[in-house]
């Protein structure tokens, strides 16, 4: 109840004079002095002194102006901010994505997008699907870039791509010399996978258990390339979407059944208005359709 009289206060404290402080703030003078009497009863003690329109602060009206002043101007700093993020050259785009397209997806994405938007910020944070779509709904990204879509009451979401998935082996590995192969044929195998919650760990499961068999998984980790390495190593196999720089040590074999692949899809709050600069990334996500990922 305070808040909305801290700038009436700062004004009457500032000028020392109620009218001069009610013509600077375009209201009554009565109506100025009614709400500074209300905030002295509401704080139990006097802030002003007063003689006719003349009024000069009290000890307590010094202490307490130091506090609005502190106040107001975090009020308008935060007011200056969500201004600059809303501008349409010059806004912000909190924008998440999956590691795995970390490398190459997003950099050509936001180097695409800027050729028209040169200006326009970008708070960038990677995490896997479910976490995103907390922030999402958290209030901290705007737009994320996820696989599996979503499909929740509260989020629109809209798919962009599609990116197959391989079975890799390492390079001495008995299916080496094999350029396809039937996710089947791996089932004796040990497994690497992403943690419990990363989208492409439940894409594992799911098509492994659509080839019949349940995956021995031998190591969980947070990143593909992690992954990788541990293929490289030796320590088992992986079903992940294609690298970025191809790596050794490994070979990477086309799934003919079941179908492996994940959705590529991006998700934002439903009902919850786009500053400029984020419905001008959205459209221009929504334009890369079937041709978000690199060849």
């Amino acid at each position: 109840m305070l808040a909305p009289r801290l700038a009436h206060f700062e004004a009457v404290a500032r000028h020392e004079h109620v009218t001069r402080a009610a013509q600077e703030l375009g209201v009554p003078q009565s109506t100025l002095s009614r709400a500074m009497v209300r905030l002295e009863q509401d704080l139990g003690v006097a802030l002003f002194a007063r003689k006719g329109r003349t009024v000069s602060l009290t000890p307590a009206g010094r202490t307490f102006l130091g506090s609005a002043e502190r106040a107001l101007a975090e009020v308008e700093k935060a007011a200056d901010s969500v201004r600059a993020d809303a501008d349409p050259a010059t806004g912000k785009v909190a924008f998440g994505f999956l590691h795995t397209m970390g490398s190459e997806t997003v950099p050509a994405l936001l180097r695409a997008f800027r050729a028209d938007h040169p200006r326009v910020r970008f708070q960038l944070v990677q995490n896997y699907g479910e976490a995103m779509i907390e922030r999402l709904r958290a209030g901290g990204l705007d737009l994320c870039l996820t696989s599996p879509v979503p499909d929740a009451p509260d989020l629109v979401a809209r798919r962009l791509d599609e990116q197959r998935l391989r079975l890799v082996v390492p390079e001495d590995h008995r299916l080496a010399t094999r350029r396809r192969i039937r996710l089947a044929e791996a089932a004796d195998e040990k497994f690497v996978t992403l943690e419990p919650g990363y989208g492409l760990r439940r894409i594992t499961d799911d098509l492994c258990a659509e080839a019949g068999f349940t995956p021995r998984v031998a190591f969980e980790g947070e990143e593909a390339e992690t992954l990788r390495g541990l293929v490289a190593a030796g320590l088992g196999v992986a079903l992940l979407p294609p690298p970025a720089v191809p790596r050794p040590g490994v070979v990477e074999l086309t799934v003919t059944a079941p179908r492996a692949a994940r959705e590529i899809g991006v998700a934002w709050l439903d009902g919850h208005p786009d500053t400029p600069p984020v419905a001008a990334f959205k459209r221009f996500l929504l334009s890369r359709r079937g041709h978000l990922l690199p060849d």
